[in-house]
């Protein structure tokens, strides 16, 4: 079965707002899918977390590489794309495109052999997990309302994350997650995320510490990009000394840059992106490297319903996995499948079991936010 097309598919219209201090309006470009079509006419889906703009370059780049390969072999051919893009790639869109063929191919696999992508990668340790509910933070009387949205839809867990978080005083950082606590109560796991990515991050290994030591006393599940995601040492004395659990990763790309990571013990929680760190393939190994360093990974997903199945399969097939992120609400996710993603009654969602990913585009639905 051979590679004889890729559509990519820019999403637009229905962008979230991803904290920047810019913003980002609903028509902004920050998403785009790919469809790898086979000559025996089985297709496949992935995502990739980078606009259209620059996947349809990195795809100019690749598709001398890619054209009539096997579609069935998606580690050796993405490796391929990966080693034979060196002096282009190693990072950044190239490396974002090939995760988006990757997690296509694996649909593909799927499909082919009638069997979920988490079989495939070695078999199902789990047939649900918790998606946890990611939000921004905002003031408080408007995130007191987000989060009942959220609580509403089902949601036992959930993380807010970047402005105005770190950017203004302490007292006013615990304002924010003692409002939160007292919004969902006790029962409802939550998350922060610091967003250290950001442009210009004003803070270091002190704030990160005795703000960790609040978060505490709010029993937060983790606390996430406290420091700029470049600052590997700062996050190895953090780690040491925190008394939450630290999370960080969703900036990094290739499984190698995620071993000094991993075998330093920077973070408890290490969070690879499959449609940005090259796809399934790259986070299946990183997840395993993590777990024999007894380091959980927890899939970063700030993405679609495409990124969305491509963690559940991923957390179905790890030894070791309590979490899936779920950005909500989110067109993209919610509004391009067949069938949508339910949340039970515990707050857990349902790992598909159909072949390949598990779901399917809803090509009428996903016309409203095609370029």
């Amino acid at each position: 079965m051979k590679i004889v097309k890729v559509n990519v598919i820019p999403l637009i219209g229905g962008t979230v707002d991803g904290g920047w201090p810019q913003g980002h309006e609903k028509r902004e470009n920050l998403h785009t899918l790919l469809e790898v079509v086979t000559d025996e006419g089985l297709t496949g889906v992935g995502s990739v977390y980078t606009s259209g703009a620059l996947t349809e370059g990195a795809m100019e780049l690749l598709w001398p590489l890619l054209e009539n390969e096997s579609a069935v072999e998606p580690e050796r051919v993405t490796e391929k794309l990966r080693q034979s893009t060196f002096w282009q790639g190693r990072g950044g869109s190239v490396e974002h495109a090939i995760s988006g063929l990757d997690i296509a191919l694996w649909d593909i696999m799927g499909k082919a052999c009638q069997q979920p992508v988490s079989r495939l990668l070695g078999g199902n340790y789990r047939d649900r997990i918790k998606p946890y509910g990611s939000i921004l933070f905002d003031e408080p009387d408007v995130l007191r309302e987000k989060l009942y949205d959220v609580v509403g839809r089902g949601f036992k867990a959930i993380k807010m994350g970047w402005r105005p978080f770190g950017r203004r005083t302490r007292q006013f950082d615990e304002l924010l997650v003692r409002t939160a606590r007292d919004t969902v109560g006790p029962h409802v796991e939550l998350m922060v995320d610091a967003g250290g990515s950001e442009q210009f991050w004003p803070h270091g290994v002190n704030w990160a510490r005795e703000t960790a030591k609040m978060l505490a006393d709010y029993d937060v599940v983790w606390f996430e990009e406290a420091l700029p995601p470049d600052d590997i040492d700062g996050f190895v004395e953090l780690t040491r000394q925190s008394p939450v659990p630290i999370a960080s990763g969703e900036v990094l790309t290739r499984r190698q840059s995620f071993i000094p990571w991993i075998e330093r013990r920077a973070v408890d929680i290490i969070q690879p992106d499959c449609t940005k760190n090259g796809g399934i393939s790259e986070s299946r190994k990183i997840g395993w490297y993590a777990f024999d360093h007894n380091v959980l990974m927890v899939s970063h997903g700030w993405n679609t319903a495409v990124g969305l199945a491509a963690d559940l399969q991923l957390a179905a097939a790890m030894p070791v996995a309590r979490y899936v992120e779920y950005l909500t609400p989110c067109d993209y996710i919610e509004g391009i499948t067949t069938a949508p993603f339910e949340i039970d009654a515990e707050g857990f969602l349902k790992i598909p079991t159909r072949p390949g990913l598990g779901i399917e585009l809803d090509h009428d639905k996903l016309k409203r936010y095609r370029m």
